[in-house]
């Protein structure tokens, strides 16, 4: 069953949930594999279906993903320079490093780790990606939308990437297929979500001409 929820309110209440993701509430394999099926649908170049969904439920490999993602997110944290622009702006950035730090202490504990994977090669083309990522990607963003229409909440990351082959030898992925994004997903706490704070449209928006 899904929520009642227009196509507007679905694409703008879809956010990265990590604070308020349920930890402790186990998440069907049915309604995560149904969530998958909606996935199934986006375009793919050429109609070429490369992907594959790695679906990590075991704890012992929820927690080396967790490993490894942190000592990711550690250093890439403290690179991180201090949020700039109006006090609003500085606001809404703190409180996301803030879900950010959440969710790299409880990774190992969110219930259910989807990796997005594209069959790419050992090495990746030279050049321009956007071929193959937008193969995949677009997949990934309708997971998220079809778990959101579902009640479950996730979070986009791809920081466990610095070390995607540790991961893929932990998770036996094959050489030839590469991972794209990682999506920790659970039930999420509370009612629902609103849209975030955007830039407004006019400072991005180009006509005709840069």
């Amino acid at each position: 069953m899904t929520l009642p929820l227009a196509p507007d309110e679905l694409l703008s209440t879809t956010r990265s949930v990590r604070k308020r993701l349920d930890l402790d509430r186990p998440v069907p394999l049915e309604l995560v594999r149904a969530c998958i099926e909606v996935a199934l649908q986006a375009p793919t170049g050429s109609n070429t279906q490369g992907w594959h969904w790695v679906v990590v439920t075991d704890p012992d490999l929820r927690a080396g993903i967790a490993e490894w993602y942190r000592r990711s997110y550690d250093p890439y944290r403290a690179s991180r320079p201090r949020p700039e622009g109006t006090e609003q702006r500085q606001a809404q950035q703190a409180r996301v490093t803030s879900s950010a730090d959440h969710l790299a202490e409880v990774m190992h504990r969110v219930p259910v780790h989807v990796i997005a994977c594209i069959e790419a090669g050992a090495e990746l083309p030279a050049g321009n990606q956007a071929g193959l990522w937008g193969s995949l990607l677009p997949a990934a963003w309708s997971y998220q939308l079809a778990a959101r229409a579902r009640g479950l909440g996730s979070a986009w990351t791809t920081l466990h990437l610095k070390y995607e082959s540790e991961v893929a030898e932990l998770l036996g992925i094959p050489p030839h297929v590469r991972q794209g994004v990682l999506l920790p997903t659970a039930y999420y706490t509370g009612d629902t979500f609103r849209p975030a704070k955007r830039e407004p449209l006019d400072s991005v928006l180009h006509l005709d001409r840069w």
